[in-house]
């Protein structure tokens, strides 16, 4: 499977121009805690590609804590059908401790 690693600059640069869709595979609990603005909470242990929300165009990009379970949604999604390759690779952990803003509301 081939998965493009994306690093905080493109995350950022794909939010603010409406070109990607980030979804957040973290726990309710853990994306309540605090999230990027504009992702969307689709999680991990119960994820079904139903569950995303329409792309409306964007590029789907996953992301979660750090990277490694952005990757195992992106396998499941193409267990599911639907071909997908891109995750933030530093996940929130990175956007957290590099003083990005977050967002806690659900």
């Amino acid at each position: 499977m081939t998965v493009t690693d994306l690093e905080r600059e493109a995350i950022k640069t794909g939010l603010a121009e409406g070109s990607i869709l980030l979804v957040d595979v973290r726990e309710p609990h853990e994306f309540a805690a605090g999230h990027i603005p504009g992702s969307v909470n689709v999680p991990l242990s119960t994820f079904h590609v139903a569950q995303l929300p329409e792309a409306g165009g964007r590029r789907i990009v996953m992301s979660c804590a750090a990277g490694v379970r952005s990757v195992r949604a992106l396998e499941m999604a193409r267990e599911q059908g639907l071909s997908l390759s891109e995750h933030y690779r530093g996940g929130f952990k990175d956007w957290l401790s590099s003083g990005e803003p977050i967002d806690h509301d659900m």
